[in-house]
């Protein structure tokens, strides 16, 4: 089988490839055209191609895309002219020589504002917000007036492919497993708590954010939603020394917290630096949980009703500095160094009725949790980059990562037994949990044309990764909490991979072809330092397929259709066999036999994009047969959860995104999907299918005296688990901003409310052979803060590789405490 797919690969490449370089006349022109002041991408200027002597003739004509790139095919020889016009700025004209290359590159050129036409015309054109392409779009934050007072995670509500439910989880193109990159490098931290740590990350700290629908064999093969790829810094790639710095300083307090940040980008000739920093501080106070469970037995049904109130305080602070040196035209040198830590503190209060079957007459007991985890994520890596002369589009960059997760928890459980005929283990208990993984992962990754539109990209990779779990379990007896070694557990898990790619990318007329495939082999060793398991070894392969074809039908539509395979290996949060006893009703723990999850991704994709209008439409089809699912089930009268790869799940789904620039003062803007799920699981003999739905509507309208006017209006439908379901929510989000001192000083008020009078009210249910379970969780959602910005120095471009390591092939799992709590933190 793989022999098949290896020859329909290279059949497809020689069809692409052969008819294209019969024609050595033809010459690919092209280059990116940037905003001279602020050394941005000039979206949608129009370029006008003429020959010198025949001016009032264009041979050509096209339009930058929205990071200021073109690209043209010419035919002939002689001298020609190329003329750029942008709406508010000056006309750029650049001469240029045809000498049969089959590649003429311009670099980079600059646009500058044109002081007389400001002065004259009334500009009236909305800069468009969205970049989309058939395998990956890009939302400009930066551009969206919504990001000087909401957080990252508000704004992904308006992404499209990126839907954000009422428990704050996250899915992308329909899967909650996707991973999570800052500037193009993976962040750890971000992959497996992406809700909390967006929702204290303030928008303004982030200029774009990539959805990469369809990530092709460059990228590691995990991940079956794709990748957010969050960009703090704009890369001119160019040459351009130049002194200067640029910093934004922020501040952010509302009704449940405070926060602050600063970003600032230093140039001193070809050496650039760039430093964002940023610390949050909230409180969540009165959670309400209310939990009612029903136990099928042989003796008769029991029943458990558990309230809860607690309280829970977030602390974030995250750091990163980048620096990058051109050694000189060919060589480039750039790294980094990441900090980010998260701290949960929570206390909380309950009282536990249980009555009929086995727990007779019944009995009750209170309780009270107090609980400290302490996570971080530092990471550091170092990228060269060399081109060669001969064409500056080839490339070779080799590149070394390396990267630690510490996460510690501490957790004190103590019972008052109000009832001394209990049938459960009342015992006051704590837990000393530490977990660690430790990555070093070395890369080469070699990129170059092999004729006119097209190009080869080929690359390999080895990764170390060590994680670590070592549990501790304590009793109190005689008031003094003693260590119990049974119950406590050493854990090591060593992976090592190693993975090749080779992809293959060209253009011809309107059509574009990308194709790749990926193999990754893993060796894994478990090993148990303490507690109870035996020590194993695995290794397996895997061959990963990608393909992207589109059509442009003209400057403003496109179609495309994408196919992918991804997997998904467990991480340490699955894997971990640590039996979690701090519930004397339940218990949970890992599964260190759990298998990498595969997916099979097919899209048809359609993109339509003018002044006026802008809409996507993304039809996709998700298959997994293997997928990785927690489950519950009673046994000794607790309810035990545990993951297995024991579900076929089946998504198919409609994403849509319209944006509508009614006026040059008012847009509106569509972001939903919906998706018909269907779960089955033979082991367990349950299934589980329904529609669920997403939708965000937006407007926004200047004002009077330039005050920026924002509402989005939220709301969601039930989501469907192999067990049962959660309840959607309504919510109501708005936002007034102006600017002032030339821009520079930016104040925005914002609020958020639930449109129930009882606040957010977030339903869950779950039923198995022996128990149905029902949650209502009520959180205080109202909101109202207040944000300032102030950015003073002139924007610097930081630079750096265009290649580096993305380690994104784990899939972990958020705590309860964060799912549930995260979504008032700003």
């Amino acid at each position: 089988m793989k022999n098949k797919v290896v020859f329909v690969f290279i059949a497809l490449l020689a069809v692409f490839f052969f008819p294209v370089t019969a024609n050595a006349q033809i010459t690919l022109l092209r280059g990116v055209l940037l905003d001279s002041l602020t050394h941005e991408g000039e979206p949608y200027a129009t370029v006008r191609i003429t020959n010198k002597h025949k001016p009032d003739n264009p041979v050509a004509m096209t339009v930058t895309d929205m990071d200021g790139r073109f690209e043209q095919s010419l035919t002939g020889k002689g001298e020609f002219t190329i003329l750029f016009s942008s709406v508010g700025k000056s006309n750029v004209n650049v001469p240029f020589t045809l000498k049969g290359d089959s590649v003429v590159n311009l670099d980079t050129l600059f646009i500058a504002e044109d002081v007389k036409q400001l002065k004259n015309v009334e500009i009236v054109a909305q800069k468009p917000l969205i970049k989309m392409e058939v395998d990956k779009m890009s939302y400009s934050i930066a551009d969206d007036a919504d990001a000087k007072s909401n957080s990252l995670l508000d704004m992904l509500r308006k992404v499209p492919m990126v839907a954000v439910d009422g428990n704050d989880n996250i899915t992308v193109n329909g899967s909650s497993n996707f991973k999570v990159f800052v500037d193009g490098k993976p962040s750890v931290m971000l992959s497996s708590n992406p809700s909390v740590v967006l929702k204290n990350m303030p928008a303004t700290s982030v200029k774009n954010i990539e959805v990469i629908t369809n990530p092709g064999a460059k990228y590691d093969a995990e991940g079956v939603g794709g990748v957010l790829n969050l960009i703090t810094n704009k890369v001119s790639g160019t040459t351009n020394p130049m002194n200067g710095y640029n910093a934004t300083l922020r501040g952010m307090a509302n009704t449940k917290g405070i926060a602050g940040g600063i970003y600032a980008s230093i140039q001193q000739g070809k050496l650039t630096m760039t430093v964002n920093g940023n610390v949050a501080d909230s409180k969540i106070k009165n959670t309400k949980t209310e939990i009612s469970r029903e136990q099928f037995d042989s003796s008769g049904n029991s029943f458990m009703d558990n309230s809860q109130l607690g309280n829970t305080n977030f602390k974030i602070k995250m750091g990163n500095l980048t620096l990058g040196y051109e050694i000189d035209s060919m060589n480039l040198l750039s790294a980094s160094f990441g900090l980010m830590g998260f701290g949960t503190y929570v206390n909380s209060f309950t009282q536990t009725n249980m009555s009929g079957g086995n727990y007779g007459t019944g009995f009750g007991y209170m309780g009270s949790s107090d609980s400290r985890g302490d996570r971080y994520s530092i990471n550091g890596n170092i990228d060269f980059q060399h081109s060669f002369a001969g064409n500056k589009d080839r490339m070779l960059t080799l590149s070394y990562l390396v990267s630690s997760t510490p996460d510690k928890t501490n957790t004190y459980s103590l019972f008052d037994a109000t009832d001394e005929n209990s049938f459960l283990n009342l015992t006051d208990r704590y837990t000393d949990a530490h977990k660690n993984t430790l990555e070093n992962t070395f890369q080469l990754d070699y990129s170059t044309p092999l004729g006119i539109g097209q190009i080869l990209d080929m690359g390999i990779k080895y990764i170390m990764r060590n994680n670590s779990s070592d549990s501790k379990y304590y009793v109190n007896k005689e008031d003094a909490f003693e260590y119990v070694a049974d119950n406590s557990l050493n854990y090591k898990h060593y992976n090592d991979i190693v993975a090749g790619y080779a992809e293959y990318s060209v253009k011809v007329n309107r059509w574009k072809f990308n194709g790749g495939l990926r193999y990754e082999y893993t060796w894994q060793d478990v090993e148990y330092k303490t507690g109870q398991g035996t020590d194993f070894k695995v290794k397996y392969g895997n061959l990963v397929p990608s393909a992207n074809l589109s059509y442009k039908m003209n400057e403003s539509q496109n179609y495309g259709l994408t196919y992918n395979m991804r997997i998904s290996r467990p991480g340490i949060g699955f894997l971990n066999p640590y039996v979690d006893k701090s519930d004397p009703t339940s218990i949970s723990d890992g599964n260190t036999n759990l298998k990498s999850e595969k997916a099979h991704n097919l899209s048809l994709v359609y993109n339509l994009t003018t002044p006026v209008w802008m809409v996507n439409l993304t039809l996709r089809q998700s298959l997994c047969n293997n997928a990785i699912e927690k489950y519950s089930f009673f046994k000794d009268n607790l309810l035990n959860t545990t993951y297995d790869n024991i579900v076929e799940n089946r998504q198919t789904g409609l994403n849509t995104f319209v944006n509508w620039n009614a006026g040059r003062q008012t847009r509106f803007t569509l972001n939903g999907s919906a998706s018909y799920v269907d779960l089955n699981s033979m082991e367990l003999g349950i299934s589980n299918s329904g529609w669920q739905g997403n939708l965000m509507l937006g407007f926004q309208q200047t004002l009077p005296w330039d005050i920026r006017l924002s509402m989005n209006l939220i709301s969601s439908t039930k989501q469907y688990n192999l067990q049962g379901w959660s309840t959607g929510f309504n919510a109501m989000m708005g936002s007034l901003s102006r600017t002032f001192l030339k821009n520079k000083l930016s104040v925005s008020l914002s609020g958020m409310t639930s449109l129930s009078s009882n606040g957010l009210e977030l339903k869950l249910y779950a039923k198995g052979k022996e128990y149905i379970n029902r949650s209502i969780v009520t959180l205080p959602l109202r909101n109202l803060g207040v944000s300032i910005s102030y950015t003073l120095g002139k924007q610097q471009s930081n630079k750096k590789t265009k290649r580096t390591i993305s380690n994104n092939d784990v899939k972990n799992d958020d705590s309860q405490t964060e799912s549930i709590g995260n979504m008032l933190i700003y």
